[in-house]
């Protein structure tokens, strides 16, 4: 949606001051097809260079309870979370390769590590792509690519109210309460902000984390605590 990404590129403008203008760049693309992703990255390309970092937090699966469970909604979960991802990943990290440097972190989801009734289509894309990042990080290391993921839990969004909708359909109560019962199960007591999940993947993509990759960083609160 041009509309959407000129907003924020309004947004990022006001927040980072003086010449973030000539820093921000946007592009409107449909990243379920392989060529508009090309078209995106040539475009980032054009505007600043060889790029150096690949974050990937476009798309997302619908939550869907199981009653309502279809192929169709199967495959257009693969669609919206699986090969937006992929169809970035591909271009990207072969051209990083090539020149021997680059960052690529995926924000996926705890969806991929934990079932959910209401979350199945896109848990499965979650640790899909979950398996990619760790195949993508052993096979580039040697060309100097680094590939990560990072697995926010529930982050207070507008993509959390249509979880709690389909949570709070499920369970027979109202969104309220759905939210009120899902941050009582979290440890730490509250929802993570974007901006939480946010630093994570900044510090991922930067050369202070020179030597990781190939990991996957839990960010749900210990809600699930797991090895």
């Amino acid at each position: 949606n041009a509309a959407t990404l000129d907003a924020a590129r309004q947004t990022l403008a006001r927040q980072a001051g003086v010449d973030a203008e000539a820093r921000i760049a946007v592009h409107a693309a449909d990243l379920r097809l392989p060529g508009d992703a090309v078209e995106a990255l040539d475009a980032a390309e054009a505007a600043f260079g060889p790029l150096d970092v690949l974050v990937n937090s476009a798309g997302a699966a619908k939550r869907t309870p199981p009653d309502a469970l279809e192929p169709l909604v199967w495959h257009e979960a693969m669609q919206a979370k699986y090969f937006t991802y992929i169809h970035m990943i591909d271009p990207v990290v072969k051209r990083m390769g090539a020149r021997g440097r680059g960052a690529i972190v995926n924000v996926i989801g705890m969806g991929g590590k934990v079932a959910s009734p209401i979350h199945m289509p896109g848990g499965a894309a979650n640790a899909a792509l979950m398996l990619v990042s760790a195949g993508m990080a052993a096979a580039y290391a040697g060309k100097g690519v680094r590939v990560n993921a990072v697995n926010p839990g529930l982050t207070l969004t507008e993509r959390l109210q249509e979880g709690m909708k389909a949570d709070a359909a499920l369970q027979g109560i109202d969104t309220d309460e759905a939210l009120q019962r899902a941050t009582a199960k979290l440890p730490l007591g509250r929802i993570a902000s974007p901006e939480e999940i946010a630093n994570a993947v900044v510090f991922l993509a930067s050369p202070k984390a020179s030597y990781i990759t190939g990991a996957t960083l839990a960010m749900d609160g210990a809600v699930t605590p797991m090895i």
